[in-house]
């Protein structure tokens, strides 16, 4: 189990997206953001793919004359892909980029740090308090929350002090220079909507259930007698169904289709994805009402419509939320890479092995 010391929940979410677009793409520090991380227990060494897990304290950066060691690195690669643990390393196929990217997300909270530093910020004490406290209560025993302070911060509770300050320090620059900058306001919502109208066009659409006798591909006479006769029967009790769930339930029984597992539910299919004759059969119905048999080369259907959704655009209110998240996330991705290349610039920055 790994111990988060208090971040806000923005950060940590943010973190998640970082793993994610490092393990894809090895450019973590100049495309997503980074949140901080202040302590996690040390993962075990692995017994099968032994270097990737092997902690020795050794350098793997300096910034600014301050060293990260190997002991960093691994929280963060980690942090980034956690199921390490249960398979005793890291994908062969993914370390270099995992490697790299937690390499750059620790030198990232290092740059961050030391501009905290620079600009003299401070945290209150009660503030201090009240973290320390907050992480405490993560641990399930007093134990547990031992057996982490001898591992990571050889039983300094000071040390524990001094790296969620520094955690919170980092929170407040990034707070300051990134989060609060990367607000949307409803005129950029609004011309961002206005000048992509395509992306907002929802086609025409259906949502159906349906019941199907399937016989075999190429079927002989029989079989062709058969699976007619088996698709007006199963008509008469379609059509003898009052309800959604009573379709549902005889689809169940007598379908050959696999959306029988669903009531027969297919949600929402775009019209373009059906064929003529489905599409005109379904024209001519009112929600609830059903079709008459269907048949597609050798197979029959039946459908009962629940909605027709015509083509249209959606209105800014209806996609107002969704793209408020995706435009405002991507502003703070990329105004938190533009402020790792200002520190950067200003930085001596020295990987190291």
């Amino acid at each position: 189990m790994k111990y988060q010391p208090p971040i806000c929940a923005l950060l940590l979410a943010l973190l998640f997206s970082v793993a994610l677009v490092s393990v894809a793409s090895a450019q973590v520090a100049s495309h997503a953001p980074t949140a901080v991380a202040i302590a996690k227990t040390t993962p075990p060494q692995s017994s099968s793919q032994g270097s990737p897990l092997q902690v020795s304290d050794k350098p793997v950066a300096r910034v600014n004359g301050t060293v990260l060691t190997d002991r960093d690195l691994l929280r963060e690669m980690f942090a980034i892909f956690p199921y390490a643990k249960q398979h005793n390393g890291f994908p062969k196929a993914q370390e270099a980029s995992i490697r790299q990217g937690a390499l750059e997300m620790i030198i990232f909270e290092e740059l961050v740090y030391q501009e905290a530093v620079r600009r003299k910020m401070t945290v209150s004490t009660e503030k201090l308090n009240r973290s320390v406290a907050e992480f405490r209560q993560q641990f399930t025993s007093p134990e547990q929350y031992q057996e982490y302070m001898q591992s990571e911060m050889r039983g300094s509770e000071q040390q524990l002090r001094q790296r969620t300050k520094r955690s919170l320090l980092i929170e407040q620059v990034l707070k300051t220079d990134v989060e609060n900058k990367s607000a949307v306001s409803r005129a950029e919502l609004k011309a961002y909507y206005d000048k992509h109208p395509a992306r907002f066009q929802q086609p025409e659409s259906f949502s159906f259930q349906s019941i199907s006798v399937m016989p075999p591909l190429k079927p002989t006479t029989e079989q062709a007698k058969e699976a007619r006769k088996r698709a007006e029967d199963a008509l008469r009790q379609a059509q003898a169904t009052k309800s959604y769930e009573d379709f549902g339930v005889l689809a169940e029984k007598i379908s050959d289709d696999d959306f029988r597992v669903n009531l027969g539910d297919h949600k929402i299919v775009p019209s373009d994805k059906l064929p003529p004759n489905v599409i005109k059969a379904l024209l001519a119905l009112q929600p609830g009402q059903i079709t008459g048999l269907i048949q597609i080369e050798s197979a029959y259907t039946i459908l009962r419509l629940s909605t027709h959704n015509v083509a249209r655009k959606m209105t800014l209110e209806e996609v107002e939320v969704d793209l408020k998240v995706e435009l405002q996330k991507e502003k703070y991705e990329r105004l938190r890479s533009n402020f790792a290349k200002q520190l950067r610039v200003k930085a001596k920055v020295e990987e190291v092995g």
